[in-house]
């Protein structure tokens, strides 16, 4: 994957616990294009990537605008860029990916999101407005004083419902919001777990293509059964001849790099796609949160840090 040395150009408070983040070229250059829902993956000190969602205007290419929310009792990441990043120094960053590209045909967009995940709504939502799209966005929050790009949202108006928990005395009610939508309408979800589960349960009546989800998290248990064998798989590398058992307790990823192999990946979660890789022959069992259930039959890569093999053998292309 290309990497880009970007400068910090402004750090700016945009609510309590999120920081927004304006990153440009050191020398003035334009910056790599990309669509509403992407991100990029920033490298950290301490060998760290994590991957902060783009907020800003698809048709500026002289900035990308991003929003960091500190994560309590996370990993690391947030604290160093809500402690430690400052205007001026540089970054390390991949060019933009998505995993949560927007359904340009649709009719009418649903967009929910909770907390920090805002950031990937924002870019859709700007998206809709220059394109004369039908939108509506229920965006929650713990309270008023965590709801990140406020001043901008609230000026769409009716468009726009706020959903503080603190005032609302208890957490969004996403139920009502997926009952009796338009034929037609693309639902985009990105925040904590516990939202994006119920949007799942309580859509569950609505095309599978319909629903979209941006993950930072896993889950706290998988929603699918594996299909594995319980004693394990073969997984055979296609160019350099090898073969190694997989067995239940370990990820081919794991496997792999005890066997030497030096692989990409990033959140060893099925969560940021890093770690995609082609599939020659086998049938995968995905078990990740990019590829939409829709699409994963006729896939032929899989994200080796979590999905598994249905077949005893599985070749990948390594």
């Amino acid at each position: 994957m290309t990497e880009l040395t970007l400068r910090v150009n402004r750090v700016e408070a945009e609510a309590r616990d999120v920081l927004r983040l304006e990153l440009v070229d050191p020398t003035g250059r334009q910056l790599p294009p990309f669509e509403p829902g992407a991100h990029l993956a920033v490298r950290l000190p301490g060998g760290l990537v994590r991957h902060y969602s783009l907020a800003g205007d698809w048709r500026e290419r002289h900035r990308y605008v991003l929003g960091v929310g500190r994560a309590t009792g996370g990993r690391g990441g947030s604290d160093y860029v809500h402690g430690l990043l400052r205007q001026g120094m540089e970054l390390r960053c991949s060019e933009p990916v998505n995993n949560f590209k927007l359904v340009r045909q649709a009719t009418d967009y649903l967009f929910i999101a909770g907390g920090i995940g805002i950031t990937p709504i924002l870019s859709m939502v700007r998206w809709c407005e220059a394109r004369g799209k039908s939108w509506r966005l229920v965006y929650a929050a713990r309270s008023r004083q965590r709801l990140a790009f406020y001043e901008e949202l609230r000026e769409h108006g009716k468009r726009v419902h706020f959903h503080c928990d603190d005032q609302a005395a208890g957490p969004l009610d996403v139920a009502p919001l997926l009952a009796g939508l338009a034929p037609g309408t693309e639902v985009y979800c990105c925040g904590p777990a516990p939202l994006m589960t119920a949007v799942q349960q309580a859509g569950a009546h609505l095309p599978a293509d319909a629903l979209h989800f941006e993950w930072f998290s896993a889950p706290a248990a998988n929603a699918g059964t594996p299909e594995s064998a319980a004693d394990g798989f073969w997984v055979d590398l296609k160019r350099s001849g090898q073969s190694h058992l997989v067995p239940p307790g370990q990820s081919i990823l794991e496997v792999l790099e005890q066997n030497g192999h030096e692989l990409p990946f990033s959140c060893r979660e099925g969560l940021c796609g890093t770690c995609e890789t082609a599939v020659c022959e086998g049938e995968p069992e995905h078990l990740d949160y990019v590829y939409p259930p829709s699409q994963r039959d006729s896939l032929r890569s899989m994200l080796i840090c979590v999905s598994r093999s249905k077949t005893p053998r599985l070749m990948l292309d390594l």
